[in-house]
């Protein structure tokens, strides 16, 4: 029997309601933002959430870097690498200049500088 359920990934950032407004138009999830925007949730469907957390003084981590270690980051499948690169980007997104294989996968920062990777279906 399990000791608990539900697992719910939390990302700390300086702004939950910018980062979840990304993430929610980058996955077409929905997006809901506390009232104090410490905290936002995106759903969908069956999927369990995936929470942003408010943190002060928030430091964002340095990618391949490891001053400040990336710690944990999004992987997302697309059909098409080319494709999905400027809509990310128009989002709010930047390319890292380090790519380490982008005919399979494409290393991005979020507007709070996590990285995450745009990954070929």
């Amino acid at each position: 029997m399990a000791i608990a359920r539900t697992p719910n990934t939390v990302i700390d950032c300086p702004d939950p309601g910018q980062l979840a407004t990304f993430y929610g138009k980058l996955l077409d999830f929905d997006v809901k933002v506390d009232e104090d925007n410490s905290w936002a949730d995106i759903r969908s469907g069956d999927w369990p959430p995936i929470s942003f957390q408010q943190v002060d003084a928030y430091r964002p981590p340095q990618w391949p870097g490891q001053e400040h270690p990336q710690q944990m980051h999004l992987d997302v499948e697309v059909d098409d690498l080319d494709a999905a690169e400027g809509p990310t980007i128009e989002l709010g997104a930047t390319k890292h200049d380090d790519q380490p294989n982008p005919a399979s996968f494409r290393v991005f920062l979020d507007p709070a500088g996590h990285p995450f990777c745009l990954c070929a279906a």
